[in-house]
């Protein structure tokens, strides 16, 4: 139905164009004195069959116009999903700007040529909206700095004596959310906010609870109730920062990126995140180091009692785990598996992974 409707328009439009370039060529002095012409009824047939023709063919071609103003628009509108709403702000005010200041400058170009002035002025305003809009879009940060600058005074007049100095940010990754310990540790007070989470970090969050996958599902989706416990349960100051880095492909890189123009630090407990951040300067904390930091320190020689609960990778090592999760592994210890024995600690070995213990039974 639109599309008749457009089609119709089109050859309604293209009817008034052919009139009007009849009508413009009737008064030509020469074209007025052919034979045919000269009189009022050759005139009319004239105008009639001009109109009648740039009609047809506005008629013809207004579907593949249809389709080019359909493509273009929708071009435009996927691009504007990708902004956020800042984004178009900032976009919106810089082409206005841009506007005002060439409406000036380019003024004079207007009156050069009865045609091709206002033409040139029309693409020059454009091209102008256009470079503003980029312009502003990119430089939203220093945008928004130099505001939040400008209500600063005022902030710390009234909340002076009731908030605390903030701490450097901390940019939490995808993995550490969907741990769920810090929450935890949040709680406690260990770590002081702003908490950053970057707008990417939150798609990544989606499409994780949106998967197939009832494990991976189930892994985003409490990811994301963790992030609201934080932001509702907690009084540590929470962030949702909404810029990207589009020439960055990757999360991780991102978060890296991210910490650096911050000046922050990066809470994860992915190993391979920890390694890359070490290399590019990045401060990282680590939930693993921290929980195998607080671990219950044992020396050789101590004895400890543990519950055997299967074989190791020797064929006479029994294992068992303490109540933080730290394996012990005994030597000797496999013949009694499902009983609870008392064990020497003969040495401790820090891995990246955590904290092992090598014992052995304890002689009656």
């Amino acid at each position: 139905m639109l599309k008749r409707i457009v089609r119709g328009i089109f050859s309604a439009i293209g009817l008034m164009i052919g009139y009007i370039i009849a009508s413009s060529l009737l008064k030509i002095p020469d074209i007025r004195e052919i034979k045919y012409l000269s009189t009022v009824t050759g005139s009319i047939v004239f105008l009639v069959i001009i109109s009648l023709l740039f009609g047809i063919i506005l008629f013809i071609i207004s579907p593949s116009i249809y389709k080019s103003i359909s493509n273009v628009v929708e071009y435009v509108e996927k691009n504007i999903q990708k902004l956020t709403l800042t984004e178009i702000i900032c976009g919106a005010l810089g082409a206005v700007i841009a506007l005002i200041l060439m409406t000036f400058i380019a003024n004079p170009i207007n009156g050069i040529h009865e045609f091709f002035g206002p033409i040139l002025f029309i693409l020059l305003n454009l091209v102008a909206a256009i470079i503003g809009a980029d312009i502003l879009i990119k430089k939203k940060d220093d945008m928004i700095g130099l505001l939040a600058n400008i209500k600063k005074p005022v902030v710390k007049e009234k909340k002076s004596k009731s908030n605390p100095v903030k701490g450097i940010a901390k940019v939490l990754d995808t993995s550490v959310i969907i741990d769920g310990r810090i929450f935890d540790i949040c709680e406690t007070g260990f770590i002081e906010g702003p908490l950053v989470i970057p707008n990417f970090v939150l798609d990544e969050l989606r499409h994780i609870s949106d998967s197939s996958d009832s494990l991976k599902r189930n892994r985003g989706r409490r990811g994301l109730d963790i992030l609201n416990k934080i932001q509702k349960e907690l009084s540590i100051e929470t962030q949702i920062w909404e810029g990207d880095f589009p020439k960055i492909n990757e999360v991780d890189s991102k978060l890296l990126k991210l910490a650096q123009t911050l000046n922050g630090k990066v809470i994860t407990n992915d190993y391979n995140l920890n390694k890359v951040a070490e290399v590019q300067g990045v401060p990282v904390l680590n939930i693993n180091e921290l929980s195998n930091a607080i671990k219950t320190v044992v020396l050789p020689g101590e004895e400890m009692v543990v519950d055997m609960i299967k074989d190791g990778k020797e064929s006479t090592q029994g294992v068992g785990y303490l109540d933080d999760g730290t394996m012990i592994v005994v030597e000797g210890g496999k013949k009694y598996i499902g009983e609870t024995i008392t064990v020497i600690v003969t040495s401790v070995l820090q891995t990246a992974a955590g904290r092992m213990i090598f014992a052995k039974p304890k002689e009656n």
